[in-house]
Formats: C-alpha cells, sequence, structure tokens
C-alpha cells in the first residue's frame, strides 16, 4: 500500500515537472500619448514642444554650422512658434500606432527646402570641431537594417512626459551607444539637437 502510494505521488510529481508552464504573453509597450491624451498614429501631423517653457519653441530645419545642407534639425528661437508638423512611422507601420521604446522614423511633413535631401531624421557623423553628433535630414524611410542604422529613433516615457532617444534596433548584431537627444547651442545661439546627457523633454500636439 505504501510503495503504491509512494509510485503515485513520485509520478505526479513527474508530471508537473516534465510538463513546463506555458510563458505568458508578453505585452506590446505602451502607446506614446500627445497632448490631448490621444494615441500618436502614422501619417498624422505633430508639433514636438519642449516641456520646459522660455528657452524656445518647436523644432525646424535649418542651415547650421556653416553647412549649406543637409539642413539640420534646431529649436525655433520663439516660444510662441510651434515649428514645422512631422510624422512618425513605425518598424512596424502596419500597425498605424506609435510606442515607447520602439524604432521610428521622424519626418518634416511640409519643410520644402533647397537641399536635395528627404526631410527624415538622421544621425550625422561624429562633428570634430564641436565634438558633437547632430540630428539632420537627408535620411531613408522604411527598409530597416544595417544601412539605414542612423535613420531611427526611440521616444521613451521621461519625468512624466517624453524624451527622443538614439538607440536603434533595428540591426540586432550592429553595435550602437545609445545616448538621449538634448539640444546643443552653437556659437551664434542656435540650438541644434544632438546627442546629449541632457535630454530634452517634449510633448507631442496634434497640428
Amino acid at each position: 500500500m505504501e510503495a503504491t502510494l509512494f509510485l503515485s505521488i513520485s509520478f505526479l510529481l513527474l508530471s508537473f515537472t516534465t510538463n513546463p508552464v506555458p510563458c505568458l504573453a508578453t505585452s506590446a509597450p505602451q502607446e506614446v500619448r500627445d497632448t490631448a491624451g490621444k494615441i500618436l498614429r502614422t501619417g498624422t501631423n505633430y508639433y514636438i514642444l519642449p516641456v520646459v517653457r522660455g528657452r524656445g519653441g518647436g523644432l525646424k530645419l535649418a542651415s547650421a554650422g556653416n553647412k549649406p545642407c543637409p539642413l539640420e534639425v534646431v529649436q525655433e528661437p520663439r516660444e510662441v512658434s510651434n515649428g514645422l508638423p512631422l510624422t512618425f512611422t513605425p518598424v512596424n507601420y502596419k500597425k498605424g500606432v506609435v510606442r515607447v521604446s520602439t524604432d521610428v522614423n521622424i519626418k518634416f511633413s511640409s519643410a520644402a527646402t533647397m537641399c536635395r535631401q528627404s526631410t527624415v531624421w538622421r544621425l550625422d557623423d561624429y562633428d570634430k570641431k564641436t565634438g558633437q553628433r547632430f540630428v539632420s535630414s537627408g535620411g531613408v524611410e522604411g527598409n530597416p537594417g544595417p544601412a539605414t542604422l542612423s535613420n531611427w529613433f526611440k521616444i521613451e516615457k521621461f519625468d512624466g512626459a517624453y524624451k527622443l532617444v538614439f538607440c536603434p534596433s533595428v540591426c540586432r548584431y550592429c553595435k550602437v551607444a545609445c545616448r538621449d537627444i538634448g539640444m546643443y547651442m552653437d556659437k551664434v545661439g542656435m540650438r541644434r539637437l544632438a546627442l546629449s546627457d541632457k535630454p530634452l523633454k517634449v510633448v507631442f500636439k496634434k497640428v
């Protein structure tokens, strides 16, 4: 009797150990919300605005650093200016929703320029004069991979709002030094987007 009971218990224990519990499905990252509390949508125009007021307005394209092209992403000097409208295209654009911690292309949707480049954001190469890496135009929309690594950014939650980050994950074997996107003020007083240890705290306002 005791031997039979022991075998029954052993069988039950063996059943639990050999049949693993199914893994719980991982939830999708949270949706990014605009200033009205609505979900950011692919193809919809938004302004990127600073949370801290009094240091400039929204974002636009301009010549900077004595370079006519490509145009760089800079901050409007006046707080009352919203800058230029932008669109966000996630790496999985068919979902139609922009989520935190997800690779996205950022594009000025209505910028007329003399430069023969796209208005998609890209991270420039290291600038020896300033020791900075600036955000400029001329990127490629879509086509995720090592060839477009510098064209992908992420939106992360930050202190009750959001911040922009360069930390692409579209190439699994590429080595990337993840950094926040902040502001660099040059000698002429222009505020240029660049990699920074001090992120620019932003919100998104629907146009």
